[in-house]
């Protein structure tokens, strides 16, 4: 059953996206190599999903440098490291700020063994440890509505004209739940033409014949013959990167999986927070230390059977970082065709 809280849907449709994007492809089994995260993107416009696209061969050169986001101010060093040491400041270009950001950076970088580095002559120099390979294909943006009536449908169409102008996603989509009815065509006809529109049915839980195309998009990329400006470039790059690192499944780091409510239950092929206190799907707004019904695990749930840092919270917490490192070696393993 779809949870009511439109958070809960979010995340029912990032599971289906995992299972089966892409969509419009045709055949349920021919899926292209892609991982999902959610909210993420700019400080103009915040996406509900975001399906990256990849290369597998490229993104399993890209997990060699960790399983964390590489920020902005490491991607300048990592992206431009040369083959053979030289000074930073003749190894990268100007980064637009003082130099000494960019010291800090290196640093970091060879802290988290992403470059070489040494000192020679009082200077500092670098040296890459591999190539960063160009691993990211498409970027597709999804807004989520379930309940979509027309004040939505007038926002979502606003919302989505950006996405359509701004350049930073190849695809845009609109998520939205119909229960097995006909969305009403008068609110689909208030979206831009170029995003799509899944209709989706988790009343059965997420598999991957839960939901159909109700309109197809266009593709966003520059046409034949045109390139996005370098800027737009390092932009899509950056939201690729958080959403390695990030993933869907990090609402645990928001909410309290340490409380003894906190719960993850099955819909079809997707696990999602419960709380059994209050019998719903919370939104981590509500699944807070503030929370009037927070009671923190015992500490005698923590020291039978379970890790010592930390009791069946912390199971659950592992049973999502293995679903996540299992997407990311299926992503690898995929041939793409």
């Amino acid at each position: 059953m779809t949870p009511d809280a439109e958070f809960g849907y979010e995340l029912l449709v990032c599971r289906y996206a995992e299972l089966a994007w892409h969509p419009s492809d045709g055949a349920r089994d021919d899926t292209r190599p892609a991982f999902v995260a959610r909210q993420l993107g700019t400080e103009e416009r915040r996406w509900d999903t975001v399906v990256i696209e990849v290369d597998p061969a490229a993104f399993a050169a890209r997990r060699a440098f960790g399983d964390r986001t590489i920020d902005s101010d490491l991607l300048h060093v990592v992206r431009n490291a040369p083959a053979e040491w030289k000074w930073y400041r003749d190894a990268l270009p100007h980064p637009g700020y003082p130099w000494r950001y960019v010291r800090q950076a290196v640093h970091r970088a060879a802290g988290r063994d992403l470059i070489e580095k040494r000192r020679r002559n009082n200077r500092i120099q670098l040296r890459r440890k591999r190539p960063y390979p160009d691993w990211v294909e498409r970027i597709v943006a999804i807004e989520n509505k379930p309940d979509l009536d027309r004040s939505a449908a007038d926002r979502l169409a606003d919302q989505l004209a950006h996405d359509v102008e701004a350049g930073l996603a190849d695809e845009a989509w609109l998520a939205t739940e119909t229960t097995g009815e006909r969305v009403e065509p008068a609110l689909l006809r208030e979206m831009p033409v170029e995003a799509g529109i899944l209709a989706t049915d988790f009343s059965e839980g997420v598999d991957a014949d839960a939901a159909d195309v109700a309109w197809h998009p266009s593709g966003l990329a520059p046409g034949e013959g045109e390139r996005r400006d370098p800027e737009t470039v390092t932009r899509r790059l950056e939201i690729a990167e958080r959403a390695y690192g990030k993933g869907w499944r990090s609402f645990a780091d928001t909410m309290r999986p340490d409380c003894r409510h906190f719960e993850l239950r099955r819909e079809g092929r997707a696990l999602i927070p419960y709380c059994a206190a209050k019998e719903k799907s919370p939104t981590a707004r509500e699944c807070s230390g503030s929370c009037a019904e927070f009671s923190p695990e015992p500490p005698q749930w923590r020291t039978k059977g379970w890790p010592i840092e930390g009791g069946p919270g912390k199971g659950l917490e592992l049973v999502l970082d293995r679903r996540r490192e299992r997407e990311r070696g299926r992503v690898t393993e995929s041939d793409g065709e």
